[in-house]
């Protein structure tokens, strides 16, 4: 049966001389596996459709196993994305991420939309750390994590100052400080963004201005917690990490 889809491409791997395996994350199917014949031939209607990052439209043949791409039509080809290597390290990392942590033929046209939104804002030149953290943030729920935020994980308190604690899983006041000496000492505008990623809808974003320590205490606290609690460990976070080295190098 031949299925039309919107999609993004997640992830490509080739096959044979002339073949690629294209992973799409689609609206309305989820995460679909097909095989695109002929994709890596330079003059194949599927070359440019089969890109990482593209987003475009999609007609396959749905089988029990890998479908068999027939057509695509490009609605974007993130290209500034791909012509720059930072941006490509923030987005290989965002598709990875969900791939990793998503279920095949499982439609959730809400992460759908998060996907498309944060490649997009990539594409347009928008902060490349805060998208990514907000996306971090967002992402938890998908793998069934829930950090406390809004209230004292420890004594369910609102009202105090605030660290973060990965043994106790969320923020802990300043009563409960002494039960975990290794917590995050970070400032109360960290507080608030992490809050803030976590329940932004992302159609809303402005302009974020993070200051550099800030954009490191976020980035310190949303990596301990993932080592913690995901069970992930990504080789395009640490390419990231590396590019984000060099970058501060530069």
């Amino acid at each position: 049966m031949l299925q039309k889809c919107e999609g993004i491409v997640i992830r490509t791997t080739d096959y044979g001389e002339t073949n690629k395996i294209v992973t799409l994350y689609t609206r309305e199917f989820g995460k679909v596996g097909v095989m695109a014949r002929g994709a890596k031939k330079p003059n194949s209607r599927l070359t440019a459709v089969t890109q990482l990052f593209t987003y475009g439209q999609y007609l396959f043949q749905a089988s029990t196993g890998l479908g068999g791409l027939q057509q695509g039509e490009m609605i974007s080809s993130m290209r500034a994305i791909r012509e720059d290597i930072f941006l490509t390290a923030h987005a290989s990392y965002i598709v990875d991420l969900t791939d990793k942590v998503t279920e095949d033929r499982k439609s959730n046209p809400f992460l759908f939309e998060l996907l498309l939104q944060t490649l997009n804002y990539m594409n347009e030149g928008y902060d490349l750390e805060i998208l990514t953290n907000i996306y971090e943030m967002k992402m938890l729920n998908v793998q069934g994590l829930y950090p406390i935020l809004d209230r004292c994980a420890n004594c369910g308190s609102t009202e105090g100052e605030f660290h973060f604690s990965i043994k106790e899983g969320g923020l802990i006041c300043h009563r409960c400080f002494e039960r975990d000496p290794y917590r995050f000492k970070i400032a109360p505008g960290t507080v608030k963004l992490l809050r803030l990623f976590y329940l932004l809808d992302l159609n809303r974003l402005g302009n974020i201005s993070v200051k550099p320590e800030t954009k490191a205490e976020l980035k310190k606290v949303i990596s301990a917690y993932y080592d913690e609690y995901s069970g992930l460990y990504l080789k395009t976070r640490k390419f990231l990490d590396q590019m984000d080295s060099f970058r501060d190098m530069l």
